[in-house]
């Protein structure tokens, strides 16, 4: 071995880059990933622990190749590769997100996606404390948002269609019920047919708010043919 490749081999070794220590980094954000992804699955979310963790351990062996396989090159530049990971998680996360009624669903997943790929580019690159760290933080966040009622207390967006046969009638009861109940109306369309009338409200409700109690009770009036939401 030439002056060149002893030297290179010590570089690798004081970089820790031997081929054990890159396995470990990929094992640990596989493992990583996969915490993360078991608190999406208990909230029967569509990215779970696979997905997560396919990511975190895709992510850290993009970083991994991106530091290392490229040493043998003068002047490369490291960040390169890995600064494709984080759009191309990002094309990931869109997929996640979907929109029906006005409503948005899957941001915190997609959020979720994208954190854990920094979870494994930070443990692919060999910080663990930081790595292990940002993945605990992610699932205490998910847990505490979800469950306390302190930091989950927000307004919910909803969507709701009734159907009636006495709209004029109907629409004022409906209009001072959400003012009492504090439910904001941010957009109404209504459908005049020839038996009946299709209402569709786009509703902003207080923090914790029961919608079920709120269908459940409009179900019952003699007024409403039918109502989802």
């Amino acid at each position: 071995m030439g002056g060149d490749g002893w030297a290179m081999l010590l570089q690798r070794k004081l970089a820790g880059c031997d081929e054990a220590e890159l396995l470990l980094r990929m094992i640990i954000a596989c493992f990583m990933g996969y915490i993360i992804g078991y608190e999406r699955t208990n909230r029967e979310k569509s990215a779970g622990m696979r997905t997560h963790a396919i990511v975190c351990l895709g992510a850290a062996l993009i970083m991994i190749v991106s530091k290392y396989g490229f040493s043998d090159i003068p002047d490369f530049d490291a960040s390169r590769i890995a600064a494709q990971i984080v759009s191309g998680v990002g094309f990931l996360g869109a997929g996640i997100i979907f929109v029906k009624n006005n409503m948005v669903s899957g941001l915190t997943t997609a959020a979720g996606i994208w954190t854990t790929a920094g979870v494994g580019m930070a443990i692919g690159a060999g910080a663990y404390f930081i790595g292990i760290s940002a993945g605990i933080l992610v699932v205490a966040a998910q847990v505490l948002l979800h469950k306390a009622a302190f930091f989950a207390a927000e307004p919910v967006r909803g969507y709701v269609k009734i159907q009636t046969d006495q709209y004029e009638d109907l629409m004022p009861d409906l209009i001072k019920y959400f003012r009492a109940e504090k439910v904001r109306m941010l957009r109404l369309k209504v459908h005049k047919e020839k038996s009946a009338v299709k209402i569709e409200m786009d509703l902003l409700y207080p923090a914790r708010y029961d919608r079920t109690e709120m269908v459940t009770r409009w179900s019952a009036d003699a007024r409403v043919q039918g109502i989802c939401g």
